[in-house]
């Protein structure tokens, strides 16, 4: 088998930190019970998929406002304050991005993202330029693991599933892309990913 020589990171989880509990343990007023109980039951991650398929923000929220009216600002604030649950960048990930860039490696993104509120990210994020191709699954309407979405990369840039190497902190998102051929690790911390890379030589 030839060793991959193009890297594909996912960014949430991997690049990004991002977690609305930033944002509602503030609403919540460190009430931890009530906040988990909001986003298992109303703002749940299966309701925050759809926008990451390219369901649009305005109608989502329509959703939810019909059915728990007496939530409206808590259902609001989910977009309108999204800023607040991107914790940062995850830096020691970041530095392996860079040693990666510094290799000349080919880097691309790949990302289960909303189209709506990521140009609201990416001006946070200097070391998305490092990439010299990002999928947003919101703009194309397909999310990871379908294996539309790892055939638009490759369609989109040219590239060979063989040369890829894609990491995700997803395990369903792992077994996708070695589905559509492509070599793929989980991520855990960066330093597991750092022996990772090394591994396939790319460190």
């Amino acid at each position: 088998m030839t060793a991959p020589t193009t890297v594909v990171f996912d960014l949430g989880g991997v690049l990004i930190d991002w977690n609305p509990r930033y944002l509602y343990r503030d609403l919540f007023a460190g009430d931890e019970a009530a906040m988990e109980e909001f986003l298992a039951t109303v703002c749940t991650s299966e309701w925050n998929v759809r926008q990451d398929a390219g369901r649009p923000i305005a109608e989502a929220e329509a959703e939810l406002l019909a059915r728990h009216p007496d939530k409206a600002e808590l259902i609001r604030a989910y977009y309108g304050q999204w800023e607040r649950a991107l914790g940062g960048a995850i830096h020691d990930t970041v530095a392996i991005l860079e040693e990666l860039h510094g290799r000349n490696t080919p880097l691309y993104a790949l990302t289960n993202w909303s189209a709506e509120t990521f140009p609201r990210a990416r001006p946070r994020f200097s070391f998305l330029d490092r990439f010299r191709g990002i999928v947003v699954s919101g703009e194309i309407g397909v999310i990871k693991p379908d294996p539309r979405i790892f055939g638009h990369l490759l369609d989109t840039y040219a590239l060979c599933a063989r040369d890829c190497l894609f990491i995700d902190d997803a395990p369903k998102n792992v077994d996708g892309a070695r589905a559509a051929g492509l070599a793929a690790v989980q991520f855990r911390s960066p330093a597991e990913l750092r022996r990772d890379l090394q591994g396939f030589g790319l460190l």
